[in-house]
């Protein structure tokens, strides 16, 4: 199998033109093409009067003539091998695992990092228990949706908190910046697609599922790993881990221990050797806890900002111009950054083509914004967040948990500047620029759930990120015509971009001081979206299956 790259035709071309077009690359008989797959397809629209359409291709021919063609082509990067994308398992566990000298492994929480470490290490055989301190994904969504139509806040299970993570309800993104050399990202899609995702993730260049996939897809693999012998509690709060102290502690980070078990807000005991915590960036309980108990944290940048939305439409047309609506294009995304004269960065984050701005707060009275999408991505609306990076030496210095507490302290003022019914405070774009509070909305019409409180949002984030969103919407402008428009909404306020700690962990995928413990995904700060998630719960199983299998060690405890 051969894989061809950068196969470049015009946007409409007709679907026998890609056939003929790898048989003129690689310049053979129509008879020697015996089939073809797509790997990738994606799109260049620098020139909107040119869109094209760009592929890799796994082609297949008789080996004779591959072998010709892998000697004519050798050294360049039209045609290669095609690589081996096939997952394979760094451990399998013997039948009677687990048995007597060892307990189960835990995993604690159940979002994109916590589905997949879970759904690996029982597919290895290793029979993980799942806690979930929110609710399953159908009771969830009435939970959330309690929220948006009613002002209810439940505050175990919300955006943030209950199955599915809180990737359920956002854009669905499955593409990541991280290397994949292991190819663990094909293993997530594929995943993904066995539990009822569209199989096109597996190949269009910015896949994306949406929530009422997503939710139906969370609940197959959940019974999957239900099948391979795991079990999953909902409404499950870890209140404490136990942590005994090592006699070597020579750690230069802080006192050294290993995990033992925890302790569940019910009062129940589960005893582990290996826990793995996927807790997600909003745990901020479960954070403190973990600090009190001497687990070695850090403080880490986040970002914080407001929503913007715009008319899909004008999106669209700045990016696509007369192909605009094009079905292969579909509804058009943007990335954008600028570098501001006070030294701070203003990006776009979390960008939802076709979307809503969403009520994402988990604690009570105070308001949190987010982005989501269906897969359709047909709603009036695109929306972004509009974000300005801080970080711990600058801006919240003093204490490990710092960012929580300045995340808090943001939110809580949003609730204020709202009504206090959690409603969000909102600003037209053009009286934002102007410095001058909104009284009235324009043609632009907010889509965040309770509803929107007009008003003036340079009180709601600290002045230099006023400033700095200020300079860079008229920027952006430069780059997407309309970005600056008058009418366009600011909803505030965005404050969980990422993790504000850093639960650090060595090449064993460790705690840097605890033994046992396997921080994963974004609430440990190794990992920005779904697809990057899953990737590293799928490391942290790995590690932790490889450790599990080669201890000896009689437990200390009784065996679950």
């Amino acid at each position: 199998m051969l894989r061809l790259n950068d196969i470049k035709l015009p946007l409409n071309h007709k679907e026998e033109e890609l056939p003929e077009k790898i048989i003129q690359l690689l310049e053979i008989k129509q008879e020697q093409l015996l089939s073809f797959t797509v790997f990738k397809r994606s799109y260049d629209a620098r020139k909107k009067n040119n869109i094209v359409l760009i592929y890799q291709v796994d082609v297949e021919l008789s080996s004779s003539v591959e072998k010709n063609i892998l000697s004519k082509f050798s050294g360049k990067s039209l045609v290669q091998p095609s690589p081996d994308t096939t997952y394979r398992f760094v451990a399998q566990a013997p039948d009677s695992f687990p048995d007597n000298k060892q307990q189960r492994p835990i995993v604690v929480g159940f979002g994109p990092c916590g589905i997949l470490a879970a759904l690996a290490l029982a597919q290895m055989g290793l029979k993980p228990i799942v806690l979930e301190r929110g609710q399953d994904v159908r009771q969830r969504t009435k939970d959330t949706w309690d929220l948006w139509r009613k002002r209810n806040l439940h505050t175990e299970s919300n955006v943030q908190f209950g199955e599915g993570g809180a990737g359920t309800f956002s854009d669905g993104k499955l593409w990541s910046q991280v290397k994949d050399k292991n190819h663990l990202g094909r293993k997530v899609l594929n995943e993904f697609v066995k539990a009822g995702a569209p199989a096109e993730i597996l190949y269009v260049s910015k896949p994306h599922i949406g929530t009422f996939k997503l939710v139906k897809m969370v609940e197959n693999i959940r019974a999957e790993i239900i099948r391979l012998g795991g079990e999953i509690r909902f409404g499950q709060k870890v209140e404490s881990i136990h942590r005994e102290m090592l006699d070597d502690n020579s750690s230069n980070t802080q006192e050294s221990g290993k995990v033992t078990g925890l302790t569940l807000s019910t009062g129940e005991v589960l005893h582990s050797r290996h826990i793995i915590l996927a807790i997600g960036h909003s745990a901020r309980d479960s954070f403190q806890m973990l600090l009190d108990q001497g687990v070695y944290i850090e403080a880490k940048p986040f970002s914080i900002g407001f929503r913007i939305e715009h008319p899909q439409s004008t999106i669209d047309k700045a990016r696509f111009g007369a192909e605009a609506g094009h079905p292969l294009l579909g509804a058009a995304d943007y990335k954008l950054v600028h570098h501001c004269k006070n030294g701070r960065s203003v990006y776009s984050f979390c960008m939802c083509p076709g979307g809503t701005v969403v009520a994402a707060t988990s604690e009570d009275e105070r308001v949190v914004t987010n982005g989501m999408s269906q897969y359709s991505r047909n709603e009036r609306n695109a929306n972004a967040a509009i974000v300005v990076g801080i970080s711990p030496e600058k801006d919240y210095p003093g204490h490990v948990l710092a960012g929580i507490d300045l995340q808090r302290q943001l939110e809580s003022l949003a609730y204020e500047l709202g009504g206090k019914n959690y409603n969000a405070p909102a600003q037209l774009v053009g009286d934002f620029l102007q410095d001058k509070p909104s009284t009235e909305l324009a043609s632009v019409a907010p889509s965040y759930k309770p509803g929107v409180t007009l008003g003036d949002l340079s009180k709601a984030l600290p002045e230099f990120a006023i400033d700095a969103i200020r300079e860079a919407i008229p920027e952006f402008n430069k780059k997407i015509k309309g970005f600056a428009m008058d009418d366009a909404v600011l909803t505030g306020i965005e404050t969980r971009t990422s993790s504000p700690v850093s639960i650090r962990r060595d090449k064993t995928y460790q705690s840097l001081n605890t033994q046992g413990l396997y921080p994963a995904g974004e609430g440990a700060g190794y990992a920005g979206g779904i697809l990057s998630a899953g990737i590293d719960g799928i490391k942290v199983a790995e590690a932790l299956a490889l450790d599990i299998l080669n201890y000896s060690e009689v437990p200390i405890n009784k065996h679950i």
